[in-house]
């Protein structure tokens, strides 16, 4: 059981939020003694655990895997949300399994939140579920993405683009010519057109809406760059005397906007369009991480995101109607 989980389970907690630790409960509560914790964490034995290294497909034959146990709790009521730090495939495979789809839903879709040059947040969307995608799937997202931003970030009447080579309607391949067809006469959210990729971090749009396999490389593209450049920049200010007084002086500033670039603050993405809340973080994250994404998940049970994305997805298969 990773020390990340437990701690940052446990500052959650301290913070008032209500958690149920799922895994294999004389592990648990053997790490919570060693923390020596007055803290009363409900735990829910889960006896099996899918691996990293294992297949996602695994899910359907291991009914006792951590995952699973824990997507049947948001079934079955007893939980509102399922977050989970491990296997993200095995969590997608799960949540499909025990929860379904939303109906009208053709494709679940993994939202990843960019900062942006104007202080806020892009929603991106698809960012690696679906590597190949239909036009209908797009609008869908666009229908999901709209939805997120208005509960996450409190937007009334946020602005959708389209991933593209160019700003022009007929730039593209043949997806996301059709997409755009679809999304401009797509009633209920704002369409701003054709956006490219440096329109991620200007903040352009609120929700950008691509297929998986382009959304998953601008995602590792954006993480990759910002731990260069930030590596670039340390390794400059480190180069002589007069770089070392001015990062002394430019240090709190550059750690306010790491701070704005770490995906520690979100903690983890949500898998939008799954008839639950479901949430899928990094495997390598920290305590810090794991304490955003209760924090996260709260949030958006909070604001009713899947009864939300419900109501969009049949207001706007009604128009079609």
């Amino acid at each position: 059981m990773p020390a990340a989980a437990i701690d940052g389970a446990l500052q959650a907690v301290r913070q008032g939020a209500q958690v149920v630790l799922v895994g294999d409960e004389a592990r648990l509560r053997e790490a919570l003694a060693e923390r020596g914790s007055a803290v009363d964490i409900p735990i829910v034995h889960a006896g099996d655990v899918i691996g990293m290294d294992e297949h996602a497909t695994d899910v359907r034959r291991r009914k006792d895997a951590s995952v699973v146990v824990a997507t049947r709790l948001v079934k079955d009521g007893d939980a509102s949300a399922c977050v989970s730090m491990g296997h993200s495939g095995a969590t997608m495979a799960a949540a499909l399994l025990v929860l379904g789809r939303v109906k009208g839903v053709e494709r679940p879709a993994i939202l990843a939140n960019i900062p942006n040059a104007t202080g806020g947040f892009t929603a991106l969307i698809d960012a690696g579920a679906n590597a190949d995608c239909r036009p209908s799937f797009l609008q869908q997202f666009a229908l999901m993405g709209d939805a997120y931003a208005k509960a996450m970030y409190g937007t009334d009447a946020p602005t959708v683009g389209l991933m593209s080579i160019g700003e022009e309607p007929e730039k593209g391949n043949e997806l996301t010519r059709d997409a755009h067809v679809l999304l401009a006469a797509t009633r209920g959210i704002r369409f701003h057109g054709n956006v490219e990729g440096r329109d991620l971090f200007r903040g352009t749009t609120d929700v950008m809406v691509t297929d998986g396999f382009t959304g998953n490389v601008m995602l590792k593209l954006a993480e990759g760059e910002a731990k260069v450049l930030f590596g670039m920049v340390r390794d400059a200010l480190k180069s002589d005397l007069r770089s070392k007084l001015g990062g002394l002086l430019a240090k709190p500033a550059l750690r306010r906007v790491a701070a704005r670039l770490d995906p520690a603050e979100v903690g983890a993405q949500p898998l939008l369009g799954v008839d639950g809340h479901a949430f899928i973080g990094h495997g390598s994250s920290d305590a810090r991480a794991v304490t955003s994404a209760v924090r996260t998940a709260e949030l958006l049970v909070d604001a009713g995101l899947t009864e939300r994305i419900a109501s969009a997805v049949r207001a706007s298969a009604a128009d079609a109607a």
